[in-house]
């Protein structure tokens, strides 16, 4: 389960991508998150995915 506090979120997602997975897909897959929801939660405290640097910012 995935935290639900954007700013742990925003922190976890991102080193998870930094150490385990070259893409967001592939982090989604593997955790089985929604990928929507996810992205969503986290636009939601100004923060996007960037496929180049693999996190949000």
């Amino acid at each position: 389960m995935l935290p639900q506090d954007p700013m742990i979120l925003l922190s976890y997602v991102n080193t998870k991508l930094r150490d385990e997975y070259p893409s967001l897909d592939e982090l989604c897959a593997a955790l089985d998150a929604d990928q929507e929801e996810l992205v969503r939660k986290l636009a939601a405290v100004n923060y996007t995915y960037s496929a180049e640097q693999n996190r949000f910012v």
